[in-house]
């Protein structure tokens, strides 16, 4: 988990200084933060208020680059069906992309492993302490931060690092490699919409090619 952490602290650094940017204080950064908690959602809506766009415009784009943890949700409550609701909606908040890799690949492995709430827990609220504190210090310091600091390429690498150690099959390959290149080839789609395509162009893919596999070895 600390190569994610410390990989998540430069992307938490930039959106403090971008909120502030946007005309917020500190303390706003520091609670649209702790409120959102959803990093690319959070850059999104930060750059549709420095364009004056609308609430129901941020709103919306925060929703929609989010509709991938309805899909991470649904994953993990086969896994977790035994948890009490309140518990589950306790999960919901602190569920990141790298929450979720880590506690299904975790789980994946080990299907049986019994302390899984607090295996995730334990993760995701590492991941929720190093983003809050982060976004604060990127939004008190970022105007001491040079502009010549290179700081955005963080985000990507955090997702090949969670994504290389998932890929573990020709199905998972594929799914790697198509969303790779419409993510590329959608990435000026209006809205992050490119997310989206890429995701359920990987989730596709994916399935077909493991259902195919199934077939070749059944």
């Amino acid at each position: 988990m600390a190569p994610i952490i410390l990989g998540m602290i430069p992307f938490g650094l930039i959106a403090g200084i971008a909120s502030v940017e946007v005309g917020m204080p500190a303390w706003g950064a520091g609670a649209f933060s702790a409120i959102i908690f959803a990093g690319a959602a959070q850059l999104a809506a930060l750059d549709l208020l420095a364009g004056d766009a609308g609430p129901l415009v941020v709103i919306g784009t925060i929703a929609i680059i989010n509709t991938r943890f309805v899909m991470y949700s649904a994953s993990l409550a086969v896994r977790f069906d035994g948890e009490p609701l309140w518990r589950r909606v306790l999960m919901s908040y602190f569920l990141t992309d790298q929450a979720y890799v880590v506690t299904i690949t975790k789980l994946d492995a080990q299907p049986s492993y019994r302390p899984r709430l607090a295996f995730y827990l334990g993760g995701a609220l590492s991941l929720w302490s190093a983003w809050q504190v982060s976004t604060l210090v990127g939004a008190v310091a970022g105007a001491i931060i040079p502009d010549s600091v290179p700081l955005a390429f963080a985000f990507p690498l955090v997702f090949i690092a969670l994504m290389v150690p998932a890929i573990v099959d020709r199905a998972t390959l594929s799914a790697a490699l198509s969303s790779g290149v419409v993510a590329v080839a959608a990435a000026d789609l209006p809205a992050n919409l490119g997310l989206l395509a890429a995701a359920g162009t990987g989730i596709t893919v994916g399935y077909l090619a493991s259902r195919r596999a199934g077939g070749e070895t059944g």
